[in-house]
């Protein structure tokens, strides 16, 4: 980008000079700087040399002498861009945005300026600052289609201009937009910026990221994320391209295979291709169906029959099914061997107890987490209700489910019967206590 802003600023000095004219030189339509003092001021402010950065700055501060000396100058607007260019040939960023302020307040749509100084505050830009650089990127995408050529440049070098500052505010209008979250908007006017300036690094990444953090998301994301990891030079810029990209790849497709494949092979094309081959990962809801479809449901643990039931209303065809046969198979284990009723005897952890009821958890996750999956209507009060953390087995009737959030419902619970206490027999006497004394004499 900065070799771009000197490039661009150098071409705006030159067609920024040599329509000040003396009354008797001046063809039509040209300025006309009548006071001769005037006249040999700007001239002598122009004619300075700006081939390094030293020499740059002078002539800068000639300019704004100049300026400060003759405040309504017919030439003031050149004379601001004299000055604008020349710090910007000094590296003197500061200044360059000074004197663009100053051309924006004389001229607000002043179409070098703007670009300018939308560029600079972007380089460094903080996402509080993100919709202003957003307004002043689609206000100069305006201003250009309308800015006419200036005279004696030729089409295609007014052609050139008009792409770098096109493609500067709509990188700047698609920062702001990804900023504020609105990714269509952001991918928009990076596509144009990179319609331009396919290399430009900067945009690429951001147009990834867009296309990435969209809802659903866009798999065209990949490539721009892997464009612009073989534009970075070695580094951490580049690492971080990578990791960005390889998290968001594992997120979609459901594990890290092929993605370092995808990462060199991408970068080596000009364009995202019609058809990313990317696949995603499978759905939940998909990954439930094929569990039941792949296993015998009354195998499953708790942990799975909870995985299945908490999707059932969710739409798809198949989970319904395979949430009814898990249910279907839960009731089965409630008979008996003669087809009658039975209770259930699950152990679990306790999450909290009154004399009525009791919040227990019974898959590994939930204890570690602390999360009650199971709800339990004691058939009778506790006298002592268990303490939360404690684990125990309860035993009742699994007459219900909610799927969201998973909580299965048990009814006529109990706790399992104290075991009596061991009775010890009687104490038998060892060797010695079992002789007979012998009788003394």
């Amino acid at each position: 980008m900065r070799k771009v802003l000197v490039t661009f600023a150098l071409t705006l000095a030159v067609f920024a000079q040599g329509y000040a004219q003396q009354p008797d030189q001046v063809p039509a339509n040209q300025k006309v700087i009548k006071d001769q003092a005037e006249y040999n001021a700007y001239m002598a402010a122009l004619n300075l040399p700006a081939g390094n950065p030293q020499d740059a700055a002078k002539k800068g501060a000639a300019m704004e002498a100049f300026i400060a000396q003759y405040p309504s100058s017919v030439v003031k607007t050149d004379a601001l861009d004299q000055a604008m260019a020349a710090y910007q040939a000094a590296g003197n960023q500061a200044k360059v945005l000074e004197i663009a302020g100053k051309i924006l307040e004389i001229t607000p749509n002043n179409v070098r300026a703007l670009a300018i100084t939308t560029a600079l505050e972007r380089a460094p830009a903080t996402p509080d600052k993100a919709s202003r650089i957003r307004a002043d990127g689609e206000k100069g995408l305006a201003a250009v289609q309308d800015w006419k050529k200036p005279e004696g440049m030729s089409d295609a070098d007014f052609q050139t201009m008009k792409n770098q500052m096109t493609a500067i505010f709509a990188g700047a209008a698609g920062f702001g937009a990804l900023q504020a979250k609105d990714y269509a908007a952001a991918e928009g006017f990076y596509q144009r910026s990179i319609a331009i300036d396919p290399n430009n690094l900067q945009d690429v990444y951001q147009m990834g990221v867009a296309a990435l953090e969209s809802n659903p998301i866009d798999k065209k994301g990949f490539w721009y994320i892997a464009k612009a990891y073989s534009l970075a030079p070695a580094g951490q810029a580049k690492t971080q391209i990578a990791a960005y990209g390889k998290s968001k790849y594992r997120k979609y497709h459901g594990s890290f295979d092929g993605w370092d494949q995808y990462l060199a092979s991408a970068g080596t094309q000009s364009a995202p291709p019609a058809d990313i081959a990317i696949t995603p990962a499978p759905s939940p809801q998909e990954v439930a169906c094929n569990v039941v479809k792949e296993n015998d449901p009354s195998t499953l643990s708790f942990s799975d029959w909870e995985y299945i039931l908490q999707y059932r209303d969710t739409g798809a065809a198949c989970i319904k099914e395979a949430a009814e046969k898990v249910w279907q198979v839960i009731q089965n284990k409630q008979k008996d061997a003669k087809g009658d009723a039975a209770k259930l005897k699950i152990p679990v952890k306790v999450i909290s107890a009154d004399q009525n009821s009791i919040q227990a958890a019974i898959t590994e996750d939930n204890q570690n987490s602390n999360v009650a999956d199971l709800k339990v209507t004691m058939d009778k009060p506790m006298t002592k209700p268990p303490a939360a953390g404690s684990s125990i087995e309860i035993i009742g009737v699994l007459s219900d489910y909610t799927p969201s959030p998973f909580m299965f419902v048990m009814t006529q619970g109990e706790l399992p019967a104290a075991k009596p206490p061991v009775r010890k027999g009687p104490v038998r006497k060892g060797a010695a206590g079992s002789r007979k004394k012998k009788k003394t004499g």
